[in-house]
């Protein structure tokens, strides 16, 4: 009899040991493939970013060429405004230099 409760303690012992190990054979597991999806994640998050401030960029330089064109435009407009006014007093000016070289 005590050799029967000899070999189920060592049996029990075995058993447990086989479970120890296979359950730290399965937590290693288990962390190795958490590693590998959180660099997935990691990997996926760096892509977006990446795409999103690429986004951006395109949206901000769309802008700036917006602005760009419309500010050109106004000093296009502005220039022949001034072009006018300018041609509008050319006679007024002659006719006030004439008035000068004449007067002398």
């Amino acid at each position: 009899m005590a050799l029967e409760a000899i070999q189920t303690v060592t049996q029990a012992e075995a058993k447990a040991k086989a479970d120890r190990e296979a359950a730290a054979a399965q937590t290693k597991q288990r962390l190795a493939e958490a590693q590998r999806e959180a660099k997935q994640i990691v990997e996926q998050a760096r892509q977006q970013a990446r795409e999103e401030a690429r986004q951006m960029m395109a949206q901000a330089e769309e802008k700036a060429a917006q602005a760009t064109k419309a500010e050109l435009e106004q000093a296009g407009q502005d220039c022949e405004t001034l072009k006018r006014n300018a041609r509008g007093r050319l006679e007024e000016a002659a006719q006030l230099i004439v008035g000068r070289v004449v007067e002398r």
